[in-house]
């Protein structure tokens, strides 16, 4: 499974790296050819989901972001993302929530 993040924290990619194997990391639409799962982190990149779904239509996107803020939550949704999690329910086990249910 190919799994492409959109997160530019280092201390998150830190954490997505010690829980799933192989993930790459990119700051653009292109960089997500022939994932499999694309992670948003929509507290710097919510604008692009629309984008992802558009380069990767059949990748699971899986976004997280502030638990505070509601409306970016509901438009990652409306965007594309097969899954929307508060950022701290995502970072329970990031594994777990790149992976098919």
């Amino acid at each position: 499974m190919k799994v492409v993040a959109l997160v530019d924290d280092l201390m998150d990619r830190s954490r997505l790296s010690g829980a799933i194997e192989g993930i790459t990391f990119t700051r653009t639409a292109d960089g997500c050819a022939d994932a499999d799962v694309v992670v948003v982190d929509l507290a710097r990149y919510a604008s692009t989901v629309g984008a992802m779904r558009a380069a990767v239509p059949n990748a699971r996107i899986v976004a997280f972001g502030p638990h505070v803020d509601d409306a970016t939550l509901a438009q990652a949704g409306v965007d594309g993302a097969d899954v929307v999690l508060a950022r701290s329910v995502f970072f329970r086990d990031p594994a777990e929530a790149v992976t098919e249910k």
